[in-house]
């Protein structure tokens, strides 16, 4: 049995930068608003025709492959996270296969939102540990913005999104001292539909139903949250996960040199930080900068925070995400 290890890590965002009081002009909000429950600053969206979420993920996984020190033929597989894939089908996973060239490997899609990335991590490192694969390419990408109900109506989800795309390449690792130690995945369906979009879908309404409705009033494509159910479960569940994987590796919360939280919302990440008793220095935030990406986050936050230096050989490095499903996980890693 062998380990996975993070061999490159790449991220990209759009250059489109909309600010808090960008929104302000569209949507009945300010900026002290948003940030005094959000924490959110600003937020990159695409702009038409430049992005998609497949591009962005290109783009990021680029920049991963580059840095793994490997060459696009090495990659065995490809799993790609996301939420707001180019088509209804097919995922992008096959796209990303093809726009990167690669050799006819299997492309995964996972749709599991805001925990997608740590599901995807997750299932890429029980390939590698059983022999299957040997590299193998993580992608979380998403595009919100062209989904979002940027009016007042919509304001309480809609300031909190946006667009960008992370990836990691995972490689064997015949250390078993180091590398992914263990992952831990979790899910609630009872709690689905208070984190939901519920149209278009296959389940309750045909789409010649949609077409012939063409009800501007109709929210169902919009997202729904149900804001302090939400966040009330996922500091729970956040603090749940983290010990699990704390407990399962004989570790305590002193080892921790970094964790990376789903980057949902501030005042998730500042209770988990205060509970733990981590200091500044032991979690990386970013989402005053990008908004909540979904899959996207724990990618981008985990590139910026290694650009930074601020995750070294060595470390135990915890990420940790809770989102919609409900679905939640952690993964442990000996850096």
């Amino acid at each position: 049995m062998y380990h996975s290890k993070i061999t490159g890590l790449g991220f990209y965002v759009p250059d489109n930068i909309v600010t808090n009081d960008d929104l302000s002009k569209k949507i009945d909000t300010t900026d002290e608003w948003i940030q005094e429950r959000t924490g959110i600053q600003r937020r990159r969206h695409i702009i038409r025709g430049e992005d998609t979420t497949t591009s962005m993920g290109v783009k990021a996984a680029e920049i991963a492959i580059e840095r793994s020190g490997l060459a696009k033929e090495d990659i065995d597989f490809v799993i790609f996270a996301t939420l707001s894939p180019d088509y209804y089908f097919p995922g992008p996973g096959v796209l990303v296969q093809r726009d990167l060239g690669l050799k006819t490997v299997g492309a995964l899609d996972v749709r599991n939102q805001c925990s997608g990335f740590v599901y995807a991590v997750s299932i890429a490192d029980q390939y590698i540990k059983t022999g299957m694969y040997k590299n193998i390419l993580v992608i979380g990408s998403e595009v919100h913005s062209t989904g979002l109900d940027m009016t007042t109506r919509g304001r309480g989800v809609s300031v909190i999104f946006g667009d960008g795309a992370g990836a990691a390449v995972l490689s064997r690792e015949e250390d078993l001292t180091k590398g992914i130690l263990s992952t831990h995945l979790h899910s609630e369906g009872q709690h689905a539909e208070e984190l939901i979009v519920k149209a278009p879908g296959m389940g309750q309404r045909w789409v010649t139903d949609i077409i012939a409705d063409n009800n501007p009033e109709d929210e169902s494509y919009y997202p729904y949250m149900n804001g302090q159910f939400v966040f009330k479960n996922a500091v729970v569940r956040f603090s749940e996960v983290i010990n699990e994987g704390l407990q399962a590796n004989n570790l305590q919360v002193s080892d921790i040199d970094m964790l990376i939280p789903h980057q949902a919302n501030l005042r998730i990440s500042q209770f988990i930080q205060q509970k733990f008793q981590l200091s500044d220095d032991q979690v990386y935030n970013n989402i005053m900068d990008y908004g909540n990406t979904t899959a996207a986050s724990i990618p981008i936050a985990l590139t910026e925070a290694w650009e930074k230096g601020k995750i070294k050989e060595g470390d135990t490095v915890v990420l940790a995400a809770f989102g919609s499903g409900f679905t939640w996980g952690s993964v442990i890693i000996k850096w």
